[in-house]
């Protein structure tokens, strides 16, 4: 679990890939600290293990499944990638509940600067629009973000200057992919209100019974 507030922007190190396996090494210094073998570090916003840990990088293995879901399979030496150490109980919550699974790679439509904040547009996949809601969460590329408005086929999140400077963001340009993970109750809300498909035995008539 993580809450979608960037600690460091790490580089690419090393890629190694072999068929539709990759592993990837990943210069960084802050999500090194107390991190230990088989901790979980959120990359672009994707959740990944580590499995090395040297002075100055670390190193993670991923599957076809993730390098076809997530932008990690068309990473090159040298990118920078947003990181993130997995929450603990007693940390503050500051953005919103990210699990760094990826629900789909959208294109930035625009990238605009006005009154000192940027205006980020990006077009998600068709079948994400659903969980996408005006003051709603999402995260991009790992870095949670409030969605200010939603229009057509994309979204529009405002850019605060630090969080342009001290992620990702500030180096995206229209047109490039970014990993999107939408809001985790969205989900849930879907799941339980599909008509005659209760989960897990809850339907709606006991839901209003319980009183919800």
């Amino acid at each position: 679990m993580f809450t979608g507030l960037i600690e460091e922007v790490g580089a690419v190190r090393r890629i190694q890939r072999q068929g539709a396996f990759q592993r990837l090494e990943i210069s960084a210094r802050l999500v090194l600290e107390g991190t230990r073998l088989g901790d979980s570090i959120n990359i672009a916003g994707a959740c990944q293990t580590a499995v090395e840990i040297g002075a100055d990088y670390f190193a993670v293995e991923s599957v076809e499944e993730t390098l076809q879901r997530t932008t990690l399979g068309a990473l090159r030496p040298g990118d920078p990638v947003n990181l993130e150490r997995s929450v603990r109980l007693q940390d503050r919550l500051g953005g919103h509940l990210v699990l760094g699974h990826v629900d789909g790679v959208g294109r930035i439509s625009r990238m605009e600067e006005r009154h000192r904040e940027w205006l980020l547009s990006v077009e998600p996949p068709a079948e994400l629009l659903r969980y996408i809601a005006f003051k709603g969460s999402i995260a991009i590329d790992g870095i949670s973000l409030t969605v200010a408005q939603v229009e057509g086929r994309a979204f529009t999140a405002a850019i605060i200057p630090h969080t342009f400077d001290h992620t990702t963001l500030g180096q995206r340009r229209r047109g490039d992919a970014v990993n999107l993970e939408v809001d985790l109750i969205a989900r849930y809300v879907e799941r339980l209100l599909r008509a005659g498909e209760p989960a897990t035995g809850l339907t709606l008539e006991k839901m209003r019974d319980m009183g919800y």
